[in-house]
């Protein structure tokens, strides 16, 4: 099988995933139960938690440029964000084609020669960094909420904090030496964009007059966000539904709201990746900088 062969199967396969997902999600609930919740947002709430994701989106291309200086990839912030949308537009909308970090380490490698290995540990560490932060804010959410269900797991919840910290930390020294001087940082980037996105979602809530039950559904955000990760999907599509789904259901919250927030924050994500385009036909040069 060659390469361009495999590639097309797996896109093909991710496809009927997401599809099969999505199918499922609308026989557990009503289409037109989500689409009158997600009627009543408001647009100034919306455009709130647009500009709170772009932020967020802005900081991690900020904690990946740290990393790439590290292993001697001296990029210019500006020329990082234009090949970090560039990689968010490749994900989302080119699934067939390179993959967003995938093409970021291409280029990366290919202007700066900082070595192969180094880049993808780079990015390896970039996203490992950003789940990391996601496990920290869903265990204290879990912490602060009055939910039965978190009550069985409050001192594991307690004890996974400093715990998932430690043994990433560990992983780093002993694995990344490379990066290990700005492991304190990146920790803090990561904290900040994580925040940025609990926002972003905090005011799709207010835009769909959600009042009760906010750490909840933030909690159920965060462990879709650590389940979209996993590359079975195209952009996360339905993996993340199905999570918001089946979250609803173990708390207690309402479905349809469940779906309408996950379906909101999917279209802030897509209208963001799509003005990567621009970059798509006119490539970002990579300027360096001392």
């Amino acid at each position: 099988m060659t390469e361009k062969l495999r590639k097309k199967l797996i896109t093909a396969l991710k496809i009927i995933i997401s599809a099969v997902l999505i199918y499922f999600i609308f026989t557990k609930i009503e289409l037109k139960d989500v689409l009158q919740t997600l009627k009543k947002s408001d647009p100034l709430y919306l455009f709130l938690a647009l500009l709170f994701f772009v932020l967020s989106k802005v900081l991690s291309a900020f904690r990946t440029n740290l990393y790439f200086h590290q292993v001697g990839a001296k990029v210019s912030q500006l020329s990082n964000l234009k090949l970090y949308l560039l990689g968010m537009f490749y994900n989302l909308f080119l699934p067939g084609g390179i993959g967003g970090d995938a093409y970021k380490g291409f280029v990366i490698q290919k202007e700066f020669q900082p070595g192969t290995k180094k880049v993808i540990s780079s990015l390896l560490l970039d996203r490992l960094s950003g789940m990391l932060l996601l496990f920290v804010y869903a265990c204290a959410l879990a912490l602060f909420s009055e939910n039965e269900f978190f009550q069985t797991f409050y001192w594991l919840l307690i004890a996974a904090i400093p715990l998932s910290i430690s043994v990433f930390w560990f992983a780093n020294k002993t694995f990344f030496t490379t990066t290990l001087t700005v492991f304190w940082k990146s920790l803090g980037l990561s904290a900040l964009v994580q925040l940025a996105q609990l926002i972003c979602v905090l005011f799709i809530l207010q835009s769909l007059s959600v009042n009760l039950n906010s750490i909840e559904y933030l909690f159920v955000f965060l462990v879709s966000s650590i389940v979209s990760v996993i590359p079975l999907t195209i952009g996360g599509i339905g993996s993340r539904e199905v999570t918001f789904l089946y979250g609803a259901k173990w708390l207690g919250l309402d479905e349809s709201t469940s779906i309408g927030i996950s379906f909101t924050f999917f279209l802030i994500t897509a209208l963001t990746s799509l003005f990567g385009v621009i970059y798509h036909f006119n490539k970002p040069k990579l300027e360096s900088v001392d």
